[in-house]
């Protein structure tokens, strides 16, 4: 993989006509270190963030060794690179070939589920085995959340009761779980999701042997500021005090957005220029999804490359390369005025999901990877680049 001081350097020296990704390896141990120093457990990097090689790498080489797989797929990539790392198959459903070959060839023990379909698929798949760890997921609010995941995933309360008994008559151990949706930008969420926990407990008289409270850390874009990620890790051990047990499970979780997000990046080239629109050469079916339908403000910036720039500032809309009208992006997008043609912008907040979601609609791809040295435009872990981000 190439190696570049900073995003100037990558315009000088490539003069890139396609996009070019970069990732940053001292983000992604500045988040690690973060959630292994304060999170009260175990922590499982969410694979589907990105499953990139390099980025698991760097995941895996600063201490998290457990991984969220979500898929057959997922499993064997994991097992190829990683064969000591511990993997827990944590989508609620599966098919039946999968978990079974997640259980004979991989040896995966742990399973989530939300419904007793599923796990009667689980222990017909695993020949009833006896040493499953099987997580009932319930549902939990996710109103604070930008991606509602309650719609989707999780056994109502009511429902939960029963699971919970029934999957302690057959598992080795059983655990409660629940995900306050992605990108969640309150932290008492994660107190009322443990509530729920507790009220299941105290209904069923069943202490579980671990508690799993799921992804949804938040990561900083330029119109969504969370509090300091240490509050939300407050919270969490308010809610876990809250339990009012004696002897407290084990605590894991499974972030990726916050782990990974402000790593990558992507270098785009403007096309054309329309009075407030850009017609760039990467969209909502490359590394730019998250910009498109979900509508979050990636961070920009101009990249000067010895250009000069306007002080004033104007706010832009997207369009990605492809000849869909979808692929649009509404920003807003704070640039140079003077930005052109033959220009370079850089998006941050790109290392969750923006090489996952890429496609390769219209015969637009870019593999392009590189590695870069310079701080993020934005960072929940330190001050550097917060502020002056409109040119690089």
């Amino acid at each position: 993989m190439e190696k570049f001081t900073d995003v100037n350097e990558i315009v000088n020296v490539l003069k890139p006509v396609n996009p070019v990704y970069c990732i940053r390896p001292e983000q992604i141990k500045k988040s690690s270190d973060f959630f292994n120093k304060n999170f009260p457990g175990d922590i499982l990097y969410a694979v589907k963030t990105n499953p990139n090689k390099f980025v698991l790498d760097q995941v895996y080489h600063n201490g998290i060794h457990n991984f969220d797989v979500a898929s057959i797929s997922e499993i064997k990539l994991i097992k190829r690179y990683y064969p000591k790392a511990k993997m827990f198959f944590m989508h609620t459903v599966k098919a039946k070939e999968d978990i079974k070959e997640a259980y004979m060839n991989y040896g995966i023990k742990d399973f989530s589920l939300d419904t007793k379909e599923e796990l009667l698929k689980i222990l017909e798949n695993t020949n009833g085995a006896k040493d499953l760890n099987l997580y009932i997921r319930i549902a939990v609010s996710n109103e604070h959340a930008e991606f509602d995941l309650s719609r989707k995933f999780g056994a109502l309360p009511s429902e939960a009761l029963g699971l919970v008994r029934l999957c302690k008559l057959h598992a080795k151990k059983i655990g409660i779980s629940f995900h306050v949706g992605s990108q969640c930008m309150h932290k008492i969420s994660f107190f009322k999701g443990l509530s729920e926990i507790k009220n299941i407990i105290k209904k069923t008289k069943i202490i579980p042997d671990v508690i799993n409270i799921g992804g949804g850390f938040p990561s900083i874009y330029p119109d969504l500021k969370p509090e300091p990620l240490e509050n939300y890790i407050k919270e969490i051990k308010r809610g876990l005090q809250n339990l009012k047990i004696e002897k407290l499970p084990k605590i894991i979780c499974e972030p990726g957005r916050a782990i990974v997000a402000e790593s990558g990046s992507t270098i785009v080239r403007v096309n054309l220029r329309k009075k407030n629109k850009l017609y760039i050469n990467d969209g909502t079916y490359g590394t730019l999804f998250d910009a498109g339908t979900p509508n979050f403000i990636l961070p920009a910036r101009m990249i000067s490359n010895g250009r000069s720039h306007s002080k004033k500032i104007t706010a832009f809309n997207f369009y990605g390369p492809t000849c869909d009208s979808l692929d649009y992006m509404k920003g807003p997008f704070l640039l140079p005025n003077n930005i052109k043609e033959g220009d370079y912008i850089e998006l941050g907040q790109l290392g969750a999901y923006g090489l996952t979601f890429r496609t390769k609609f219209n015969g637009f791809y870019s593999d392009h990877i590189v590695q870069v040295n310079d701080a993020p435009i934005l960072s929940m872990y330190d001050e550097t680049g917060k502020f002056n981000y409109l040119v690089a």
